[in-house]
């Protein structure tokens, strides 16, 4: 058997057991959706949000890329932060990484990986800001562990940083930004930072929003 057909047949018996379960499992999705929850992971394959937190379809809207990265440049990241934010009106953004990230494991090395490379600056950038701490760690898995808990860190604090997450923290004190990391070896999620609404940043990153001009 073609290793595709595997999928469909898993899907066949994924719709009987939902409909065992609620006859109207479908049906009540279709109408649309009001997910609480923004997850922004890593696209690696071992890292299932709905899996590895228990949620149901519906409970988290997710956006997945390589090492779980905010990039102020990356137009789709912030074209979903901002369709959560304000459409969908989410309480939490969640930026999960997970120890053994390939994509950290790749920008702690010189290897040239094409496309990758420019992606990778992002946490080579980071490596070399934190280069002191980092290196006085001598296993290199703990190193690496540690790489993956400052990247996740930095993440909540460049969400911390755009007008899409400002706005919604000055008119309607929402939403919490949180950093976790999910442990392959155990299974467990750790968290790493929280930064509520309203939180002191960087004077440099905060922004000053004009008022709506009075209707006549």
């Amino acid at each position: 058997m073609d290793t595709y057909k595997k999928l469909l047949l898993g899907n066949k018996a994924w719709v009987r057991d939902r409909l065992t379960a609620q006859a109207n499992y479908f049906e009540k999705h279709a109408d649309g959706q009001q997910p609480e929850f923004l997850w922004i992971g890593c696209s690696d394959s071992r890292v299932p949000a709905e899996d590895v937190t228990g949620a149901e379809p519906g409970e988290l809207f997710v956006h997945r890329n390589i090492a779980n990265l905010v990039v102020h440049t990356d137009l789709n990241m912030l074209s979903v932060l901002q369709y959560a934010v304000e459409a969908l009106q989410i309480k939490h953004v969640i930026v999960c990484g997970h120890y053994n990230c390939g994509g950290v494991k790749n920008a702690m090395n010189r290897q040239d990986l094409g496309m990758l490379n420019t992606w990778l600056l992002h946490i080579k950038d980071l490596y070399r800001q934190n280069r002191r701490e980092l290196e006085t760690i001598e296993v290199e898995q703990a190193r690496l562990d540690r790489l993956v808990e400052l990247n996740v860190a930095e993440q909540v604090q460049n969400l911390a940083q755009t007008a899409v997450v400002q706005k919604a923290w000055q008119s309607e004190s929402r939403p919490v930004l949180h950093g976790w990391v999910y442990d392959l070896r155990s299974g467990y999620i750790k968290e790493i930072a929280t930064i509520r609404p309203g939180a002191k940043i960087d004077d440099i990153y905060s922004l000053e929003f004009l008022s709506q001009p009075a209707k006549d």
